[in-house]
């Protein structure tokens, strides 16, 4: 494998770079007109242009990135996150052509891709699953009688969703017609398959994770958990590694699971398996993104590990770097995802200008971004500018240098959710370990909460600061005060 293709934009792309060049591996990256002086685009060994800004007009053109693989001699494509990288038809296309996609094969996409086939798949190898039926529903009032059995509240789900889109929560069966119905047409709208399944709604729900990677050779491993719980819109914010509720022993329970996850599906590379954990620490299988995901630096921090690396290699037929007796914990990392958005105002996206652009530096701080100062942030694309990964210790140590980070970020032009993020991370719940996915909905439904929580520390600063300045002008006019008495002294000796 001597040229690669990353066949996606912003931070993963440059994420990416970094470790083909590392493998002494050529890189060439793709563009659109919003992003023609992006960092990815100058630290490629090439570039080549795909389109207008619109990612359908750009990032999504198969054919034509094909065309530039096969005119440049590309050996493989790495998708990424996003756009291309769990399409099953662009998997195959890849193929036929005569090079590797650095993922999994279409197959298990396509087993993996739709929740219900999952969930049938995994069935025979006793992975624990929600309580609800495994089965497309259609008819409202076969739904009605379903979710009665079950027993309310669940959750209506659409078999080929995601981020949250077709699915709806429903508590009293009066509501569950009107519902369905929404979520069906989300659900079409959304992926163009209004299929709909049902599931009891797990309360206190934790949104945990099992990083997973198997190479071609049967060897099959899981790199820990991550705790993904922190969420608004079904989205993650915060991550860390590991989850500060799991023991030894439900972890390794867990990972097993996953591993079994990827038999289910003859995986190749790298993936991940979620999991819901209520309240009893009892844990069900949620579904599986066969690619990379957004928050792997906090799985290489703690296992000291290059993800992207091993997905090269597994992609050129080698054998699994470690296997499972090999992989250790160590420490607590943090992942705190910079969006460029308006915490106060319902997370809306701010898009604008980064005027001032400083990012913090030092041992143990990571920072994966794709903007420099100067640069406007896209309408076209996710609103993120960053990753900031802090490592630590403990999972205090973590918190703590997490949050002294935050302080030295700068950034100016736009609002972003670092506030928020630090917010978090200081919430005693946070501290405690006791959360779940309805952090926001419990704390945050007043995001007024933040402004008075960031007013009360600037209050308290400027309190400490006027403390040391009245201690500075008290020694100063004692200081002075000794001086005028030791003039007059020498005065009246002379």
């Amino acid at each position: 494998m001597k040229k690669v293709l990353i066949a996606n934009r912003g931070e993963i792309a440059r994420r990416v770079i970094r470790t083909l060049k590392k493998m002494n591996i050529a890189s060439v990256a793709i563009y659109s007109d919003a992003d023609k002086n992006a960092p990815h685009v100058l630290e490629a060994d090439e570039a080549v242009y795909v389109g207008a800004s619109p990612s359908s007009e750009s990032y999504l053109k198969q054919d034509l990135i094909l065309q530039y693989c096969k005119d440049l001699g590309v050996d493989a494509i790495h998708p990424g996150y996003g756009f291309l990288s769990e399409n099953a038809g662009f998997a195959r296309k890849v193929k036929a052509a005569g090079m590797k996609l650095i993922g999994p094969s279409p197959e298990s996409m396509e087993l993996m891709g739709d929740k219900l086939s999952a969930k049938q798949a995994v069935k025979s190898y006793n992975v624990p699953l929600v309580p609800g039926v495994d089965s497309a529903i259609t008819d409202v009032n076969e739904a009605i009688k379903i979710a009665e059995e079950v027993g309310y509240p669940i959750l209506i789900k659409a078999s080929a969703g995601g981020g949250g889109k077709g699915m709806r929560l429903v508590e009293r069966s009066e509501d569950f017609a009107e519902q369905m119905r929404m979520a069906q047409n989300e659900a079409r709208s959304s992926f163009g398959d209004d299929a709909v399944f049902i599931e009891k709604f797990v309360t206190k729900p934790r949104h945990i994770e099992i990083q997973v990677f198997a190479d071609s050779l049967g060897n099959v491993v899981y790199l820990f958990e991550r705790e993904c719980s922190i969420q608004r819109r079904h989205q993650k914010v915060i991550e860390e590694a590991p989850s500060a509720v799991l023991t030894p022993e439900l972890r390794k329970r867990m990972g097993e699971a996953a591993v079994n996850v990827c038999k289910a599906c003859n995986y190749e590379g790298a993936g991940t398996v979620e999991f819901l954990v209520d309240g009893n620490l009892d844990f069900f299988f949620l579904e599986m993104n066969t690619r990379l995901q957004v928050e792997h630096p906090v799985t290489e921090e703690i296992t000291g590990t290059d993800l992207v690396e091993w997905q090269v290699r597994v992609a050129r037929g080698e054998r699994l770097p470690k296997l499972q007796d090999e992989l250790s914990i160590n420490g607590h990392a943090i992942e705190v995802r910079v969006y460029a958005e308006d915490t106060l105002n319902g997370f809306t996206p701010d898009i604008g200008n980064l005027k001032r652009y400083r990012i913090p530096a030092g041992r143990n701080t990571r920072v994966d971004d794709a903007f420099v100062e100067g640069m406007d942030i896209p309408i076209f694309y996710d609103p993120m500018i960053a990753k900031l990964v802090i490592w630590g210790k403990t999972r205090e140590e973590a918190i703590d240098r997490t949050i002294k980070a935050i302080d030295n970020y700068q950034i100016s032009g736009l609002k972003t959710t670092l506030d928020f993020g630090k917010y978090v991370l200081k919430h005693p719940a946070f501290r405690s370990g006791d959360f779940d996915t309805n952090f926001i909905k419990h704390y945050f439904e007043d995001p007024r909460v933040m402004y008075d929580a960031m007013q009360e520390e600037q209050e308290a600063l400027q309190h400490g600061i006027n403390q040391i300045w009245d201690s500075i002008k008290a020694r100063d006019k004692k200081e002075f005060a000794s001086r005028e008495s030791l003039s007059s002294w020498k005065n009246a000796r002379s």
